[in-house]
């Protein structure tokens, strides 16, 4: 069974730091275009970040740039998103994402992600 499974979120205080970390299975990530979406209740769904399936390039949107860093690891078949110096405006579910396309560059629309997590609940208070 194909499936994206994220992990890593909490409750955290303002500045503090999480890890989130996207494991797959029955798929190999490598080479996909992997992507970090959030959505706040009563939002839309929001690209956060992305790691390019053709040179690992990042992507990452104006409010996170500086905070948040997203990395590959190829022999875990992991996807990981640090977020350091989390605010308030941060709470949301994160989900992971794969783009549809093989071996393409980021793509902000989730239309273009085909394989979805479950999500998982970052909460910033204090």
């Amino acid at each position: 069974q194909v499936q994206l499974v994220e992990s890593g979120g909490g409750l955290v205080q303002p500045g503090g730091s999480l890890r989130l970390s996207c494991a797959a299975s029955g798929l190999t990530l490598n080479y996909y275009a992997i992507g970090w979406f959030r959505q706040a209740p009563g939002k839309e769904r929001e690209g956060v970040s992305c790691i390019s399936g053709k040179d690992d390039s990042a992507f990452y949107t104006d409010s996170v740039k500086g905070r948040f860093t997203i990395s590959r690891d190829n022999a875990k078949n992991t996807v990981s998103l640090q977020m350091n110096s989390l605010m308030v405006e941060d709470t949301a579910v994160y989900y992971c994402a794969k783009r549809r396309r093989f071996y393409s560059d980021c793509s902000t629309d989730p239309r273009e992600y085909d394989i979805w997590g479950q999500g998982t609940q970052v909460t910033v208070s204090s």
